[in-house]
């Protein structure tokens, strides 16, 4: 009934930008946390940035003065905008988010995402 959906991927060049979008829609009351998580070939995934509810934030150190995560509550929207992109970026970026259903509480959801390719 919850569906998280991306877009913004693509391939840019070393030092470009990019913004990444995930919409979250189907039965929800609310939302906590969303995230964005990325996975690198033959590496594990691991977290880029988090933002809770009330708008607090953290950022995987590699990134924090690069990155910047927002979110939309009306939208049910977060978002990730990608300055000073390095090739190091590249990997298969993730958006998760823990929803609240009226009848199930919170789960946790995630999309199916979207490539980033930094180019040299």
């Amino acid at each position: 009934q919850v569906q998280l959906v991306e877009s913004g991927g693509g391939l840019v060049q070393a030092g470009g930008s990019l913004r990444l979008s995930c919409v979250a829609s189907g039965s929800i009351f609310s939302i906590n946390a969303m995230a964005w998580y990325r996975q690198a070939p033959g590496k594990q995934r691991e977290l880029v940035a988090a933002i809770t509810s009330g708008g607090k934030t953290n950022y995987l150190e590699s990134v924090e003065d690069r990155f910047t995560i927002s979110r939309d509550n009306v939208k049910n929207t977060v978002y990730l905008q990608m300055n000073s992109l390095k090739p190091e970026d590249t990997a298969d970026y993730y958006c998760n988010a823990a929803v609240v259903s009226p009848t199930i509480g919170s789960r946790r959801y995630w999309g199916q995402g979207t490539q980033v390719t930094v180019s040299s």
